[in-house]
């Protein structure tokens, strides 16, 4: 499917400017989904991966989430490039993610003409969809090794507020993520679960954290091959069950 590409900036409630990163498809699109970034930015992998939803029929917006602290800031995955992105993680607060979260919702509602919206995203981005769950009203949300669900070294986490969760939620995890250990994992299922929530969670047992960036070492060919198809069934059931709704 041929597609069309463009950073556009939009101004967001707290009186800062944040560029976002758009893909859609030349025709119109059977829903919204707003994918959220690792601490690396918007760089080529996202871009990539924003296209690819693009191609499968969706408008696709990847805000770009340090705007505050880092404008434009984008790197690959070195030892030094992670301690800049690291940094720039560390000032990003809920209450900014919240207000990035609802200037993209409410700009792909408006660009597809209030169409079904989905959240995606990986990493910190997982941490952010999940957020955007609990802000605006998903179809539904997806979480790749969501790091910041539980608490972990850089903040308490999202446990106590999984009650607040609106809409279905699918989560990825790898067995060998030494950052989010299997305690972890268990503590968002079982708070997703004691909350009375929708959701699905799926473990590689031989995949670490990152596996679905084909840039990085930890990538897993086999499992980011068997998360995708899965990725984009829930995709489809949700929005079409919203849009029906």
């Amino acid at each position: 499917m041929a597609i069309q590409t463009e950073f556009i900036t939009l101004p967001v409630s707290d009186g800062t400017s944040m560029r976002a990163y758009v893909a859609k498809p030349e025709a119109p699109p059977k829903a919204g989904i707003m994918v959220f970034q690792e601490i690396f930015g918007i760089n080529s992998h996202i871009r990539d991966v924003t296209e690819r939803f693009a191609k499968q029929g969706y408008l696709a917006i990847a805000p770009e989430l340090f705007h505050r602290s880092g404008p434009g800031f984008e790197s690959g995955y070195t030892e030094a490039e992670m301690g800049e992105a690291f940094k720039h993680m560390g000032q990003a607060t809920d209450a900014g993610l919240t207000a990035d979260i609802q200037t993209a919702f409410e700009w792909v509602r408006k660009a597809t003409g209030n169409l079904p919206t989905a959240a995606i995203g990986y990493c910190m981005g997982g941490r952010t969809a999940t957020l955007a769950s609990m802000t605006v009203p998903l179809a539904c949300g997806i979480s790749y090794y969501g790091g910041g669900i539980a608490p972990s070294p850089f903040n308490p986490g999202l446990l106590e507020r999984l009650k607040e969760v609106q809409s279905p939620m699918l989560f990825f995890w790898g067995g060998l993520d030494h950052f989010i250990t299997p305690d972890r994992v268990k503590m968002v299922a079982e708070g997703m679960r004691s909350a009375g929530k929708t959701f699905a969670s799926v473990e590689f047992s031989d995949a670490d954290h990152g596996f679905f960036c084909d840039q990085r070492g930890s990538y897993n060919a086999v499992a980011s091959a068997v998360a995708w198809p899965c990725t984009l069934a829930y995709l489809e059931t949700h929005t079409r069950k919203a849009a029906a709704a």
